[in-house]
């Protein structure tokens, strides 16, 4: 796909890429996600309630994964390829952000969830954090660890033959939230060991697959930790279950569309995860209950919907703008916004124009600094990582 200029975007024509409303969705996601922030600091009058924007956008991105992921595997057939290509993606700018974060804390204290001591650099390291129940730096980097699971999973389906055309894997981790949330208040397991233990396995795991020595038992001992984890110690066993299920709706989605797979399981799926939590154990938050979190899965399932439906349609360029550099809008978003909270102080009971000047001043800072982030950092790491997954 070509980068789109940096300045006032144009219409993009869907043969400039077929999967340009992917990034579209991508690109809503991200936004979604920043407004949530930036909106509960700064215009919490702004902020809606019936729903939660940033929970919206975080499924929209898991819907995004679950569609897209499976299919390029299969789609590419290289299991090497695909985890060099998933490093140089993930990891420059994740590792970046945590270096400015530190780099920040004689000024701005981590996040006082974090773990003081080595377990949590190993939680980091993985990604797995949320489902070793470790807390990452920056507290959106715990989507991160349902994508690496997802990642995990799905690779370890591929490598065993496993092709779930009838969308049953959905399914089964919708009926897996349900009843986690029924019998689990929590993580069965928790500790710093699982970080370690994580690692180690992860580590070792990982060197096989990109060296292809033993690369089917590997992804299988890494498939089986992932769904440990996921049930046993995530911080909330439903919720990871239905975040799996989200994603692997994703999957569904794909196979139907290529007329691989019936659209029952769909439905299915998404109204398993929507009631999971309406007798959940672990279910006290505002937007887990009922009526909020019925809404948002259903608005996240409308979007991306949409987008499937008017696919062969041209796409805004702006959204795909803010699609290109997504990751990077969702990663530099809250260092830069918590720098400017520091700086402006509480805006909650601030004069209205003064909330919207601050505002707007954030989104002048951040969608540059994401736009340099991306063309500077992402795209050539990502581009380094194509290199050297080249035969």
């Amino acid at each position: 796909m070509t980068t789109v200029p940096f300045g006032t975007p144009q219409v993009v024509r869907p043969a400039a890429s077929r999967l340009a409303w992917l990034d579209a969705l991508r690109g809503i996601g991200a936004l979604s996600v920043v407004g949530e922030h930036l909106t509960t600091w700064a215009m919490p009058w702004l902020r809606p309630t019936f729903f939660n924007l940033g929970v919206y956008g975080v499924l929209v991105f898991f819907l995004v994964s679950g569609y897209i992921i499976p299919s390029s595997l299969e789609r590419h057939g290289d299991v090497r390829a695909f985890w060099i290509g998933r490093a140089f993606r993930l990891y420059p700018l994740y590792l970046a952000v945590i270096a400015v974060v530190l780099s920040l804390s004689w000024w701005i204290p981590v996040r006082a969830e974090v773990p003081r001591d080595a377990s949590s650099a190993a939680a980091h390291a993985t990604m797995l954090l949320d489902v070793v129940g470790s807390a990452g730096v920056m507290n959106t980097m715990w989507t991160l660890s349902y994508e690496m699971v997802f990642y995990l999973l799905v690779t370890a389906l591929f490598v065993t033959g496993v092709r779930d055309r009838r969308g049953l894997i959905a399914v089964a981790f919708g009926v897996v939230a349900l009843v986690a949330g029924l019998v689990l208040s929590g993580a069965p397991l928790t500790g710093g060991w699982l970080a370690w233990v994580s690692f180690a396995v992860f580590a070792a795991g990982l060197a096989c697959l990109i060296t292809g020595r033993l690369r089917t038992a590997a992804a299988c001992a890494l498939g089986v930790m992932a769904l440990a984890l996921l049930l046993l110690s995530s911080r909330v066993p439903w919720f990871g279950a239905a975040i799996l299920a989200v994603m692997f709706t994703g999957t569904a989605l794909r196979r139907w569309e290529r007329g691989e797979g019936p659209l029952w399981p769909v439905a299915l799926a998404a109204s398993l995860v929507t009631v999971a939590p309406f007798w959940a154990l672990n279910a006290g938050w505002w937007w887990v209950q009922p009526d909020v979190w019925g809404t948002t899965v259903v608005l996240a399932g409308l979007t991306f919907a949409a987008g499937l439906a008017f696919r062969a349609r041209r796409v805004p360029a702006v959204l795909t703008w803010l699609g290109l550099m997504s990751y990077s809008l969702y990663l530099v978003h809250l260092p830069l916004l918590i720098v400017v909270m520091e700086v402006a102080g509480e805006m909650r009971w601030s004069p209205l124009p003064l909330q919207i000047g601050v505002s707007v001043l954030f989104l002048a800072l951040v969608l540059p600094a994401s736009r340099l982030s991306y063309h500077f950092l992402e795209r050539p790491m990502q581009g380094l990582g194509r290199r050297l997954a080249a035969p």
